[in-house]
């Protein structure tokens, strides 16, 4: 029984670590908050974008681009618009760098876009992610 139940969480593991990992923001948290994002928009894409049009302005045309043609996945969508909003620039700007440093992960990024580790701008990146400022959680904001 031992066995069987190792070899259970050595499969899962194996499959979420590689998750988290491609994110590579700097901050665990933020990659854990990420791959729930994708797992979320995964069930329900419809909802993820509702929720993104509506928070940051972004047409859903602009999201389907995102994931259709560029391949992001709601994780990177949310980065994206994300980063674009605390950095100040386009979010076409965002896609540039993301295609550039796509292998350095979103920590790379938001600093080539001038968010520093440990600034001001990057605790808002993390913070906005895990406070519920988005839904992205199956549609429902995470305050009660």
């Amino acid at each position: 029984m031992r066995r069987i139940i190792f070899f259970c969480l050595t499969i899962i593991l194996f499959h979420i670590s590689p998750a988290i990992a491609q994110y590579n923001t700097g901050s665990d948290d933020l990659n854990q908050t990420l791959v729930r994002i994708d797992a979320d928009a995964s069930v329900n894409f419809s909802a993820f974008k509702t929720d993104i049009s509506g928070s940051y302005d972004v047409s859903n045309h602009k999201i389907d681009y995102l994931a259709i043609k560029i391949g992001m996945s709601a994780g990177d969508i949310y980065m994206t618009v994300e980063i674009a909003k605390i950095a100040r620039v386009s979010i076409d700007r965002v896609v540039e760098v993301y295609q550039i440093n796509r292998g350095k992960g979103w920590g790379a990024i938001a600093k080539e876009l001038g968010i520093k580790p440990g600034s001001a701008e990057f605790h808002a990146l993390k913070g906005n992610a895990g406070n519920g400022n988005h839904k992205g959680y199956n549609g429902k904001s995470k305050k009660g």
